[in-house]
């Protein structure tokens, strides 16, 4: 019985999947994306035909010798880049797909020198690429684009066919096409029972449209990041830019945490203590002078508690800045925080090589908070945590059998992609709704 009930779940939940995707969001802006994919392709095919069919272009030497002229004049104008830019924008809007920029060409002077900088620019010779790569994937968008077309066509025969079919008795009308998944295959409906065929065809063709066009963009993708984007070491130097600022926003609001919890928590306190101590003074008296032993009992027990509530904010801080228990090392520290926490926690930890210090504090606030998010928000029974080192990595997993439902976008988990962005770091979040969540975060052994 508990294998049916583990079978059947996840069955029923990819069958509403597929159900809600031709409706989502996502599938929308695909389908959009295609579609202008289905433009450019057919631009730039019309192109390369009028340079290769004999009357256009007399003979392959002739198309080869104004390919030749004219890609180095689109790369000296700025053409590719401007299309590549179009290319990046629409896949931001439409896929949420965000690809850096390459860097700007070195400006040169006189026609000469813009055609020699467009010769040397690698990113539009990559955008060129692109374009002319564009037509075979188009082929697939276009099929994609026909499956939507298509199958929403056949979903509307069994509505419009009593008001065009409405003959008189005995009159003969010829069958009806209904197209097929596949291109140039269609069948004949002729009465109306057949229109249902039709009608389960176009749910089908509707229902697989959105996986279709989901593989054509996901290649369509793969080279818009390869083909328009800084290339990987420009993007590997930008990568590296965004860290420094990242470490060093994080280091300065560190420091600025530490300013105000010791200017807000332990130096209110002790300027208390120094207070209950100098009315203490004024309690006791100077020679001569009548004192206030009970009064100042009372002062000396106030400043006491201030001193020791001081002593325990100051602990907490430096606690927050570097935890003692680190010490002993990241599996001793990933135990105290397993014991503390308010879900049962089952932990495993292998790691032969002791990470750095700082890859090691990163890895125990990953912990912390992650540990944090499950007892407040995840509603689960059980979390687990397993740390290893292998291959010079230090790989953090956190799982709950909680909601799901996590925002790898908030701020809790957006924080810690940005903690761990800092060492090259990188998190991963897989929390589908109804659950279990699981986060990974991998760090490098050595920073």
């Amino acid at each position: 019985m508990g294998t049916t009930g583990v079978s059947v779940a996840p069955m029923t939940a990819l069958a509403r999947a597929a159900l809600r995707e031709p409706f989502t969001r996502r599938a929308r802006g695909e389908l959009l994306f295609c579609l202008v994919g289905v433009l450019v392709g057919l631009a730039v095919m019309a192109v390369i035909v009028a340079l290769l069919v004999p009357g256009t272009a007399r003979s392959v030497t002739r198309a080869a010798a104004i390919v030749g002229v004219l890609l180095p004049l689109v790369l000296a104008t700025g053409m590719a880049r401007r299309l590549g830019a179009a290319h990046r924008h629409l896949a931001e809007r439409l896929l949420g797909e965000r690809v850096a920029p390459p860097p700007p060409v070195s400006p040169r002077r006189g026609i000469l020198g813009r055609l020699g900088a467009g010769l040397r620019d690698g990113p539009g010779w990559r955008a060129v690429a692109y374009t002319l790569l564009k037509p075979p994937i188009a082929v697939v968008e276009l099929y994609a684009v026909f499956l939507w077309a298509d199958g929403l066509a056949n979903l509307t025969y069994p509505f419009w066919w009593g008001m065009f079919r409405n003959h008189a008795p005995g009159v003969r009308l010829s069958p009806v096409l209904v197209g097929t998944p596949f291109p140039g295959r269609v069948f004949h409906v002729g009465t109306y029972p057949g229109t249902f065929l039709a009608l389960a065809l176009g749910v089908t063709m509707v229902l697989a449209a959105p996986w279709v066009t989901r593989a054509a963009v996901s290649a369509d993708r793969w080279l818009l990041r390869g083909l328009l984007g800084p290339g990987r070491l420009a993007e590997r130097v930008r990568d590296l830019e965004q860290t420094r600022a990242l470490a060093v926003d994080d280091s300065a609001a560190l420091l600025r945490q530490v300013e105000r919890d010791l200017h807000d928590g332990a130096q209110v306190r002790l300027a208390a203590l120094a207070m209950h101590l100098s009315m203490a003074k004024e309690k006791l008296g100077d020679d001569g002078d009548p004192f206030d032993v009970t009064g100042a009992r009372e002062l000396v027990d106030a400043a006491h508690r201030g001193a020791k509530d001081a002593l325990a904010e100051l602990r907490d801080l430096a606690r927050g800045i570097h935890p003692p228990v680190l010490d002993n090392g990241l599996t001793d520290a990933l135990a105290t925080l397993a014991a503390r926490s308010a879900i049962p926690v089952e932990l495993a930890t292998d790691i032969p090589v002791r990470p750095t210090p700082a890859i090691e504090t990163i890895a125990y606030f990953c912990a912390a908070e992650l540990l944090a998010n499950a007892a407040k928000h995840s509603l689960a029974n059980r979390v687990g945590v397993q740390a290893t080192g292998r291959g010079g990595m230090l790989l953090l997993t956190v799982t709950d059998d909680g909601a799901g439902g996590a925002n790898p976008h908030g701020s809790g988990l957006a924080g810690l992609a940005q903690r761990v962005s800092t060492v090259d770091g990188r998190l991963d979040v897989a929390s589908p709704l109804g659950g279990p969540t699981r986060v990974t975060v991998e760090l490098p052994l050595r920073a």
